[in-house]
């Protein structure tokens, strides 16, 4: 992160406060915590945005006649969906920072969390009284005000055993509990919000509103990225030898058997190769991209790309990309990626901030123009 960026917090608050007391326990609202947001979008913006190619978005509206009930549709969308709205409606845009790396860059303000945990930035258009219903995540999110004003209501907080009301095509709650918090968000402002917490956002008038959400994967994940890069390990195929005791029954997996084998993997897992094991399958899983990259131009040679660079574009990292360090070892989208030490100075220069002009290239062109083709950089 760099230094003069500062965190999305409240002024005088510490990091530590904020994880101690804050983080994943209880609500928190920053006032003015993202003033660069301000203006940055307009609704209609983020509109012809929802139309494109490639994008992921969702509107959801409530009838006319019958607001208690909910519709959705999912992309692609149309003019016409956009045009045909009834008078209650919003529409969600997820992972906005491969289409914008100027929002992408916002990430920073949120250092104070690792980036592994990063998951997209989601925008929500709405105009006046436009809602998604009172519901709640599994995830943690800074919802930020970047354009009108939202109305939020907080309650109780929920598990997976929290009612939804039935027949409704998204997940609705019947009951928020005790309000706890009730307030209108401004352009600038952000609202934390932890996982399972009930919240509800209303539009005030035609608003913009930006979710940087959080989260972690779940032990389901977890295994089943170990079962993947564990095929890559060939003495993990050698089949288990097991002391037999008799028994009467030659039916039965007994008990002993079961034991056995759950002591042999737990065996594995706690020893050096499978801390390897287990820390490769982790970063692989939270450095994979929720989202497919969309690159926005065709392949470059070494020439073309010193070409365009002399013209003067320079060289960013792409924000929608995933970079996790394990000790040495980097994860990127998903890969485990072998780095020569001068390539890796050169990645821990762009992740600090460095922008690659022309007068920089030197011997990196090639290294440069492939780190580009697979859309770790961007051009601007």
């Amino acid at each position: 992160m760099n230094q003069n960026t500062p965190y999305c917090l409240p002024a005088g608050m510490s990091v530590e406060t904020f994880l101690a007391e804050y983080w994943q326990k209880k609500p928190l609202l920053i006032k003015g915590g993202l003033p660069a947001l301000v203006g940055m979008f307009k609704p209609e913006d983020v509109l012809g945005l929802a139309v494109e190619d490639g994008v992921s978005a969702r509107l959801i509206s409530q009838d006319d006649a019958n607001p208690e009930q909910w519709s959705l549709k999912s992309s692609p969308l149309s003019e016409d969906d956009i045009d045909q709205t009834p008078k209650l409606w919003t529409i969600l845009v997820q992972n906005l920072e491969q289409w914008s790396p100027e929002l992408g860059e916002m990430w920073s303000h949120f250092d104070f969390i690792p980036k592994w945990q990063q998951d997209d930035i989601m925008v929500s258009v709405a105009p006046q009284g436009g809602s998604v219903g009172a519901h709640y995540d599994e995830y943690d999110v800074f919802l930020a005000q970047g354009y009108g004003r939202r109305r939020w209501m907080l309650g109780k907080m929920c598990d997976g055993d929290t009612p939804f009301v039935p027949n409704q095509p998204i997940r609705l709650l019947d009951d928020m509990g005790e309000i706890i918090f009730d307030e209108i968000l401004e352009a600038g402002d952000v609202l934390y919000v932890p996982p399972g917490l009930s919240h509800h956002g209303i539009a005030q008038d035609d608003c913009l509103t930006f979710s940087f959400g959080f989260r972690r994967p779940n032990l389901v994940q977890i295994i089943d990225e170990i079962a993947d890069v564990a095929t890559n390990h060939s003495q993990l195929f050698r089949v288990l030898t097991l002391s037999q005791a008799a028994q009467k029954d030659a039916f039965e997996l007994s008990s002993q058997s079961i034991q056995a084998m759950k002591s042999a993997l737990l065996e594995l897992l706690n020893s050096p190769a499978g801390d390897e094991l287990f820390g490769s399958a982790v970063a692989e899983l939270v450095s994979k991209r929720q989202y497919e990259l969309v690159a926005f131009d065709d392949e470059l040679s070494d020439n073309e790309l010193k070409a365009r660079l002399n013209d003067g574009e320079c060289l960013l990292l792409n924000p929608a990309c995933r970079f996790v360090r394990v000790a040495d070892d980097w994860y990127i989208n998903g890969e485990c990626v072998c780095l020569a030490d001068d390539e890796r100075q050169l990645l821990l220069a762009l992740i600090g901030g460095a922008v690659i002009t022309s007068d920089d290239i030197a011997n990196h062109l090639p290294t440069l123009c492939q780190w580009l083709n697979d859309n770790w950089l961007i051009l601007v």
